[in-house]
C-alpha cells in the first residue's frame, strides 16, 4: 500500500460519514500518530510504500471510525495547547474552545507564583497547560473519579509537569479560606434535553457524567463551584468557567448570588457564549 492508496481508502470509507475537510484532518492525524509523519510528508511521499503493518492498522481504525468511535479514543491521544495528551473513555476529549479558556487565563494573569485550582480536571489538560504556561504557578487539580485522576496523573508525568491531584467531590467538600488566586472549571453543562442534537460519537463513547446535567437543575455544578470560589479565592482572585452557550445570563446570576463581582461573559471563536469570569472582592 502506498501513501496515495491509503488516502484513497480513507476517503472511500469515510466520505459518507464525514465532510471532505474532516476526512483530510483524520488522515493527517493518523499519519502523524501512527507513522510520526508531518503533513508535508504525506504530500512528498505520496508514492512511497508504507510499512507492512500499516494496512491492517488502517483497516482497524476505519472500522472503529465507522462505528462512530472518536479517533482520539482509537489512538489514545488528543492534541491540546501544543501537547499530546493521553485520553481514554474515562475522560472527555479536550476541545479547542477549552484551549481558548487556557489562553485567556494566561493572558490575564502575568504574575508569578500563583495558586491555581482546576475543579473537575478530567484528562488534566487545563491544569497541566496552566502549570506549563503560567510563571512558577502552584497548580492543584481535583476530580471525583480515581480512574480520571489516573489519566491526568499519567499526562502530567508524560509531560514532565508538576501538578498536585486530589480526589474531591465539588458537591460535597469543604472550602478553605483565601487559598487560591485562580479557580478554573469546565464542569458538566449540557442538559438532558440537548442530547437529541448531539453526534453519536459523543453520546455513545464519552463519559456521560462529565457532560450532562438535569433539565430542571442546569446549575447543579455551577452553584457549588461559585459558593466554593466565594470562600476559597483570595481577595481579587478570579474564577474562570466554561459554560453552556444558552446559559450566560443564568450562570452570571448564579455567580452574583454567591457574592462574586465584576462578572463578565465572553464568546468563543465561533461566536458562541462560552466563558464566564468573576472576581472575589472583599468588602
Amino acid at each position: 500500500m502506498t501513501t496515495r492508496e491509503a488516502k484513497l481508502q480513507l476517503r472511500s470509507k469515510l466520505s459518507h460519514l464525514y465532510p471532505t475537510q474532516e476526512v483530510e484532518s483524520i488522515t493527517r492525524i493518523i499519519f502523524e500518530e501512527v507513522l510520526l509523519w508531518q503533513p508535508v510528508d504525506i504530500v512528498m511521499r505520496e508514492n512511497e510504500e508504507l510499512p507492512a503493518f500499516f494496512p491492517e492498522k488502517l483497516n482497524e481504525i476505519c472500522e472503529r471510525l465507522l462505528r462512530n468511535e472518536p479517533l482520539q479514543y482509537i489512538l489514545g491521544k488528543a492534541r491540546f495547547h501544543g501537547h499530546s495528551f493521553t485520553v481514554t473513555p474515562a475522560v472527555l476529549i479536550p476541545r479547542p474552545e477549552t484551549e481558548q479558556l487556557v489562553d485567556m487565563i494566561v493572558d490575564q494573569n502575568q504574575e508569578s507564583d500563583l495558586q491555581v485550582l482546576d475543579i473537575g480536571t478530567g484528562s488534566g489538560c487545563i491544569a497541566i497547560s496552566l502549570a506549563r504556561a503560567l510563571k512558577f504557578a502552584q497548580v492543584t487539580a481535583s476530580d471525583i473519579s480515581r480512574d480520571t485522576l489516573a489519566v491526568a496523573q499519567l499526562n502530567a508525568t508524560n509531560l514532565k509537569t508538576r501538578v498536585k491531584f486530589i480526589e474531591q467531590d465539588i458537591l460535597n467538600c469543604h472550602a478553605p479560606m483565601d487559598a487560591w488566586d485562580i479557580i478554573v472549571s469546565n464542569p458538566p453543562y449540557i442538559t438532558e434535553s440537548e442530547k437529541a442534537a448531539m453526534e453519536p460519537n459523543v453520546l455513545d463513547y464519552e463519559p456521560a457524567g462529565a457532560l450532562f446535567v438535569p433539565d430542571n437543575d442546569p446549575m447543579l455544578y455551577y452553584r457549588p463551584i461559585a459558593a466554593y470560589a466565594a470562600r476559597a479565592l483570595k481577595n481579587g482572585g478570579r474564577l474562570y468557567l466554561e459554560i453552556n452557550r444558552a446559559m450566560g445570563a443564568l450562570v452570571s446570576d448564579t455567580l452574583a448570588q454567591a457574592g462574586l463581582r465584576n462578572i463578565q461573559v465572553y464568546t468563543d471563536f465561533n461566536g458562541n457564549t462560552r466563558f464566564a469570569i468573576a472576581i472575589k472582592i472583599n468588602d
